[in-house]
């Protein structure tokens, strides 16, 4: 059931991860099934993805959310199993915040993570239909330290980290190119001290 939950998000996730201009397995993570992750009660956690931040910080985004019930009011006709259909969806989604905020990756050691969690809903209609008919669920689930998010979004949010790798690096490079012409003119006074003492 898990699988099926993250396979209903992770196409759509990884292809935004993919045109963001994040590199996977340097500026993001999936699952992170080697990084020993564990809860408060001491299970282990794989967060569907980790993205990296400079200065060793983290993003948790989680997209196991299930659409299943909205689906199923897409391809309802009848008007009372749709509402319920509703019912279900919003139920289905709070309920993954609450288990979402138990699992608290914002104390884990290991993560230097902000105070809240992207949790990704994998298509825009599915996201404007959960606001629309419950216009209190971004504040249900801000005051859990869990953001509500959609693919357009998720990918601004990402784009806006891919940019600040981007800074870094040239930071970085700059500071590595500064260093190197330091060291060459170093080299370069000491070359010339050295002829110097041999023209004495």
């Amino acid at each position: 059931r898990r699988d099926r939950r993250w396979c209903q998000g992770n196409m759509q996730h990884l292809r935004i991860l993919e045109e963001s201009g994040l590199r996977r397995d340097e500026d993001y993570t999936i699952q992170a099934t080697d990084m020993g992750l564990k809860g408060a009660d001491g299970n282990h956690l794989k967060p569907d993805v980790i993205v990296h931040l400079p200065d060793s910080k983290h993003l948790i985004v989680d997209s196991k959310v299930s659409i299943t019930a909205y689906e199923r009011f897409c391809a309802d006709t009848d008007d009372g199993r749709k509402q319920t259909h509703v019912n279900d969806f919003l139920r289905s989604i709070k309920a993954h915040i609450v288990g979402l905020e138990s699992k608290r990756y914002q104390d884990i050691e290991k993560l230097g993570t902000p105070d809240f969690v992207l949790l990704f809903m994998p298509t825009e209609g599915a996201f404007s239909f959960a606001m629309q008919h419950d216009p209190e669920l971004h504040s249900y689930a801000w005051g859990r330290k869990i953001v509500l998010v959609s693919p357009t979004t998720l990918f601004a949010t990402l784009r806006t980290i891919a940019s600040l790798w981007n800074i870094e690096r040239q930071n970085r490079n700059a500071q590595e190119i500064a260093r190197q012409g330091g060291a060459l003119y170093d080299k370069f006074v000491g070359f010339l001290e050295n002829m110097d003492a041999v023209g004495k």
